[in-house]
This record gives C-alpha cells, structure tokens and sequence, in this order.
C-alpha cells in the first residue's frame, strides 16, 4: 500500500473500521475503543470505490487463464474443505454463480454452514466480506447508507455526508432475506441489478467483483416476507443445502469440537475474479446448445406446443433470463474444469438451480404434491437436444 491511496483499516478488537489516506503496514493507529494495534497487511484493505483495472486479453492469455483458472477452483475447494466438510456441489454453484457474474440464493435449514461457507470462499478469494441479518425493522438506509449532517471542525460549517452501508463490500451475505419488509427487498436487490448505489442526487459505484449471497429458510414462514416471482428472477441460481452425510456429519463433529481452527490462504484477489468474470463471457456457444436452451426455457411455458404435464401443473414458465442464466452459468462451469466449450451436457446439468425458482406451479401441482425440481426433471428428460 503506498501513500495517497485511500484504505480501509480495521480494529481488531471491535472490528471498526476507518478510512485513511497514509496507512502503510508498519504504521501505528489507534481506535476509539483504546485499542492501539500495527497496520498490516491483513487488517488493511484498499478502498471499496476503487474499482479493479480490466484489460482485454489476447486468445492465447484466454486459453492459458483457463487453465489457470482450473486450478484455481480445484485449490478454493481445497482451501475450504479445510473447513466446510462435503457440500461439493453446493460450493461449485456458487462458484458457478459467481464467476457468472450473478448472484446466489441459498435455500437450507438452520445449521448447515451456509454462512461459514460464504465467509471462507471470500477469505480464499481475498474479497471483503459482511453479513446483514434481515429483520423485519430493517430500513433500506440501514443496507445502502445514509447521509448524515456532520460539521467541519475547522470551518464550523455543517454539510451532509454520505455513510457507506455494508452493501458496499465484495460479497454480501444476505441472511434470511424474506425476514425484512419488501422495501428493503427492494433497495438491496436494485442495487444487485446496477451495481450502484443513488442517494441525494449523488450516485456511489459499488465495488467490483459484487456477489449477494442470500439465504432463506424453507420451514418458517410466519411473519416472513416471501420474495416476489420478479425479484428471485434476479437470482441467477438458487442452491439447495442439503443435510450432509453419516460419514461427513462424524467428520463435521469431530472437527468443530476442537480448540482451534484452520486459517485459509487467499489464492485470488478482486482484479483475477473480475478478469475470470470477463473471461467467462468469452466463451463461445454453438447455436446448437442455445436452440437446446432456448427451447428448455420455452417448454416450461404453458402453450399450445409443450408436454400435457407442463400444461396440467405450470401456471408460468421461465423467462429469457432462465435461458442467459442457463448460458453463463454452463459457461462459467465449463471454464471452472478447464474447458472453453459449452454442450447441452452442461446446459442440463445447471437447469434444476437456474429455472426452479423461475418455475410458479397451480394448484393441481401442489395438491399432489408435486414441486418445481420434478417438473423441470422431467422436461430434460423430454426435451430432445435436436429439434
């Protein structure tokens, strides 16, 4: 870190933060909690408005980011599997999600690490991480931030002063969205959409990489606010966490009994995830595999040329963004294996997490109780790969 570059140095005791333009590690700070503590490189970080450089990379820089790339993915599961015990698939979703350029709702009981999860990726990443907590007296301010009057101790002249909110950060943790009222929804899901932040006629960029993570739980539902259709359609995946297994479960006991824990490297930083991001996006994809998507989306919409199932128990199919969301998420795998080329293969294998929440069954569905995974398996099971 060199001097005149702005950066945000964190208290190790209470964890507040400031922002300083000459905090070179080595450097002495003091907290207002009275805690004194030596700035280094772990409790320093540049400043969230800095937004990392992107540059065009020639064909073969690609073909050699996607093997590094490879490797990459293979060491984040490893780094991780140092604390997450199985949920494999789980994390190459997110990872899926991520490099997709998307955001992520995780579906799970209480329990199953899904915060720990987001937390290591991040570490491994060398990303800043924060979690909000959803409440039903949360306000819109309290995730985007708010001005505040303060005055100029010099000056004594008073002026309103823009406070970032945890929005502000590389990947968020949106803990049980559906807990907060719809406007605060709202706010935190169109800043997902613009990757900005408008307030008194000032607009703030949000960093870059930006991944939300949100998470609900599936068994209570009283005083919730369950997320409209048009909203989990921001969501380029919803994940599933599932119970581990008898095995994994002996292993999860044993290990987070213990005095101490493991301590994760940082294998990327914020200007290689925005470069995998566009990197993603170079993928080629043959006409073939984006008729064989584009059909998919289509045969979930109750028509005249679809399955009876379809027209019996959907009430609305997906949209066009199932199908965008289907390309880059089977890109973005593709490139995670140390592959650059999409086939229907990998088409179906992300369409249960890409168009489940995009699916809205009728009533006959749900008094045979049927859901929407059931549906969407048997479409591939229906939809040929040629027409």
């Amino acid at each position: 870190m060199s001097d005149g570059i702005a950066t945000t140095v964190q208290c190790p005791e209470c964890g507040k933060t400031y922002r300083m333009t000459h905090a070179s590690p080595g450097k002495k700070a003091r907290c207002r909690c009275g805690c004194q503590f030596e700035i280094t490189s772990e409790n320093a970080a540049p400043d969230d408005s800095r937004q990392p450089q992107r540059r065009e990379l020639s064909d073969d820089e690609a073909l050699a980011a996607v093997e590094k790339m490879a490797r990459v993915k293979t060491a984040i599961l490893s780094e991780v599997g140092k604390i997450i015990v199985g949920q494999t698939d789980v994390l190459e979703q997110i990872l899926a999600g991520f490099f997709a350029g998307g955001h992520c709702l995780l579906l799970g009981v209480p329990g199953l690490a899904k915060t720990l999860m987001v937390q290591s990726l991040a570490q491994t990443m060398h990303l800043n991480f924060k979690r909000i907590q959803f409440t039903p007296d949360l306000m819109p301010t309290d995730i985007t931030g708010t001005n505040i009057l303060e005055e100029d101790p010099e000056t004594r002249q008073r002026r309103f002063t823009f406070h970032k909110g945890p929005i502000f950060t590389n990947v968020l943790l949106a803990d049980e969205i559906n807990r907060t009222p719809p406007k605060t929804q709202a706010a935190l899901l169109e800043a997902m959409q613009e990757h900005h932040v408008t307030t008194g006629g000032e607009t703030y960029m949000l960093p870059a990489p930006f991944l939300v993570l949100a998470t609900q739980n599936p068994l209570e539902l009283e005083g919730t606010y369950p997320l409209p259709e048009a909203q989990l359609d921001r969501f380029i995946l919803l994940v599933k966490v599932d119970y581990p297994n008898l095995e994994q479960e002996q292993k999860i006991l044993l290990t987070t009994t213990r005095a101490d824990g493991e301590m994760l490297k940082s294998l990327v930083d914020a200007k290689s995830v925005t470069m995998y991001q566009d990197l993603v996006r170079r993928v080629p994809v043959s006409e073939h595999v984006a008729n064989y998507a584009a059909r998919l989306c289509r045969a979930t919409r109750p028509q005249a040329d679809v399955p009876d199932f379809v027209k019996n128990y959907v009430r609305y199919g997906c949209g066009p963004r199932a199908g965008q969301s289907l390309l880059l998420s089977a890109k973005a795998h593709v490139v995670l294996n140390g592959g650059f080329n999409v086939s229907c293969d990998d088409i179906r294998k992300y369409a249960l997490p890409v168009m489940r929440h995009r699916l809205i069954l009728n009533f006959a569905a749900a008094s045979e109780g049927l859901d929407s995974d059931e549906i969407i398996t048997r479409l591939l099971e229906t939809v040929p790969e040629s027409q």
